[in-house]
Formats: structure tokens, sequence, C-alpha cells
């Protein structure tokens, strides 16, 4: 459900030279962004200023991470001023070090030709309920659904197998496991599989 990918940071780039031949280090070489996505997370960024920060710009790729106050905000930015029209999919990581728990929005556009290959990721952070009890909201987010009706299941999705609560989504229902599930959502990393 998490894509690596996205949590990778620029790459820079460096003169490349056998070390017998150096003279001296060679500083790296400042790396040019892809104009279109440079644009749009600047713009991103003048609406939002510090609430936003953008953790990567790569070819038809923006990362944006904002505050678990602010996503529904951006997200309604995102939609309404820069044409990102539905959600193709939403992740969820575990990071029981930092006690939170990431979801990762993957937006894209059906409406904007100019938009078509592009993915902008917008992430957030819940922190992390260590015990989650079944009916316990503990660990809670704002749901995109009124923003993207394409979030409905997935934000289920994540609900049953993280233990994310969706404040404001109409259906914090269970979607995959038995509803008598009583253990640790599933795609934590301290679930264990009962007999290993």
């Amino acid at each position: 459900m998490s894509s690596d990918s996205d949590n990778e940071p620029i790459e820079t780039t460096s003169d490349v030279t056998p070390a017998s031949t150096k003279s001296s280090p060679t500083p790296e070489k400042e790396i040019e962004l892809p104009k279109f996505e440079k644009d749009l997370a600047d713009k991103i960024v003048e609406k939002f200023n510090t609430r936003v920060k953008v953790a990567f710009v790569k070819p038809d790729r923006v990362r944006i991470n904002v505050g678990r106050d602010d996503i529904k905000e951006v997200a309604e930015f995102l939609r309404d001023v820069l044409n990102f029209d539905h959600a193709e999919s939403v992740s969820g990581v575990d990071y029981p070090q930092d006690k939170e728990i990431e979801v990762v929005y993957h937006l894209g556009s059906y409406t904007d030709s100019s938009l078509s290959r592009q993915i902008l990721v917008l992430a957030t952070r819940a922190q992390r309920e260590e015990n989650p009890i079944p009916g316990n909201d503990a660990t809670k987010l704002p749901s995109l659904r009124e923003v993207f009706y394409s979030v409905e299941f997935h934000e289920r999705e994540i609900f049953e197998m993280f233990g994310v609560y969706f404040q404001g989504h109409p259906d914090n229902r269970r979607l995959l496991l038995p509803e008598d599930w009583a253990d640790l959502p599933p795609l934590r990393k301290d679930f264990a599989i009962k007999g290993r």
C-alpha cells in the first residue's frame, strides 16, 4: 500500500572523475528542477507558505507534505485552482518509531490535459495510537471524501488496515476484515500473525 519511490529524496549529480586524476574536490552541480512541476509546487507554496512543505519535485511528480489540520483546505485548492480532480490511490505508511501513521493521496486529473501525466502526492500524518481498541478513534484525520469522491473506499481500507479514523467520512465501516476483528490493524508493523 505504500510506495517507497515517493519517499526518496531528489538525487544530486556531481562531476565523476577517477580519483587518481582529481586535483581538488568538485562541488556538486545544482539540480535543475522540471519547470512545469516546479511551477505547480511554487503555486502551492505561494498560497500556503509554511503550512506546506515540498518534499520533492520530479518529472511528472510533486510531493507536498501538510499538517492534518490543513489537508482539507490544501486538497480543495488542488481541486478548485490547480484542477486535480480525483485521487488515483491512497496509501498508508506506519512509522512506529515516530508514533505516527502517514496517509498519502496520489492525485490526478481527468479534465485538464496539461496534467494528464502528473501525479501530485499529498501526504499528512496522524498520531499513532499504540494499542487501538475496536471502536477507539484516537488516530484521526479529516476525510477528503467531500473533496475527492474517489477516496471513499480507500479511506475505509486505511481505517481498517492502519486504524486511522477519518472524521467526516460518511461510512467508517470495515471493508475487508470481519466485523468482529479484535486484533491490531493488520498493516501496522507491530501486527503479528498468531502462531508465527
